[in-house]
């Protein structure tokens, strides 16, 4: 089965907040096993596919090392029904991301930050160039990626415990022990415990979040993609979560990359920031944080932080220039 808890949190993302909250979203929780409408599992059926039976072949494996992303040429065009034309999201982008490493892109808004990192997940087609993990060419979701979106996705009538589960049940894992074991495991990594058969609605947008990040780490993917996950959440607890996604990504060193509008997140979290030009997208700059980890908070008020942050800011605020200046002429 090529798709994964990922491909789990693209269906059941894309589907929270049309199909499945609006046929489940009022349902209260702790009546969601036996008040379910009947025709929520098959509501569900037409978008997340049903586990693997563990007679199958290639149930499940361990991922093996991590490998280099590679990322060479890559264009990609959306088909715009309504206006009858190709409209062109991201144009010749080069990045490699190497084995452990945590990769933050800005740019400015509209630049094709998501569209890049749907397309790493195999959920976007290329017109052009090639995305390659190792040996493999990217062409489609898989259970060696993992994706935490903005918003956590998480199924409503299902606990802590069940939805982290939910992810490992998708990719085939037939071991309940295994799977019980992971899920304690990661609910102890992001700081749930005490909250295992609690219901999304009984817990803060940060908690649902920490659930979402749990989800998608105990599929064990080579590749962690982070879509502005903290973009919904208030500056306080938006803060603690970028404490305590380095904290996890510590105790994992899981290959990640990660989308933020925010180039104070993007400093603090990564190893390398890389900025994008107006779309089209491309690479226009790539700049090495060279702040030492463990990283407190604090670390934000240094003035070596500042000079990456002002950097940064200078070089996406340069474009936004020149975006207005081209949106300008051909308005004249």
């Amino acid at each position: 089965m090529a798709s994964s808890a990922v491909s789990l949190d693209a269906a059941a993302g894309g589907v929270a907040d049309e199909t499945l909250g609006g046929a489940l979203g009022a349902v209260p929780p702790p009546q969601a096993a036996a008040n379910r409408p009947k025709h929520a599992a098959r509501t569900i059926q037409r978008f997340i596919r049903a586990p693997r039976r563990a007679s199958q072949s290639n149930v499940y494996t361990i991922s093996p090392m991590p490998e280099r992303l590679e990322a060479r040429g890559v264009t990609i065009h959306y088909r715009r029904r309504r206006f009858g034309d190709n409209f062109l999201a991201v144009r010749g982008l080069d990045i490699t991301v190497d084995p452990g490493e945590f990769v933050a892109i800005v740019g400015p808004s509209g630049c094709g930050k998501t569209t890049f990192i749907n397309a790493v997940d195999g959920l976007v087609p290329l017109t052009g160039g090639s995305i390659t993990l190792g040996a493999r060419r990217i062409t489609r979701p898989g259970n060696d990626r993992a994706m935490v979106f903005q918003q956590p996705s998480l199924l409503p009538w299902r606990t802590v415990k069940g939805n982290i589960d939910y992810g490992m049940e998708t990719q085939g894992i037939p071991s309940a022990a295994e799977r019980n074991e992971r899920t304690k495991r990661f609910i102890d990594l992001v700081g749930l415990r005490g909250f295992e058969d609690s219901f999304p609605s009984e817990l803060s947008g940060g908690m649902q979040q920490r659930v979402n990040l749990a989800r998608a780490l105990a599929t064990d993917p080579e590749l962690l993609l982070l879509d502005e996950p903290f973009a919904a959440l208030d500056a306080q607890t938006r803060e603690t979560m970028q404490l305590e996604l380095l904290r996890v990504w510590n105790a994992t060193r899981k290959t990640a990359i990660f989308i933020t509008h925010d180039i104070v997140e993007a400093v603090y979290l990564a190893d390398r920031v890389v900025v994008m030009t107006a779309r089209p997208g491309r690479v226009k700059m790539s700049v090495r944080i060279d702040l030492p980890r463990p990283r407190d908070l604090r670390v934000k008020r240094e003035p070596g932080f500042l000079v990456y942050e002002l950097k940064i800011w200078e070089s996406i605020r340069e474009e936004v220039l020149r975006a207005e200046a081209t949106t300008k002429e051909a308005v004249a």
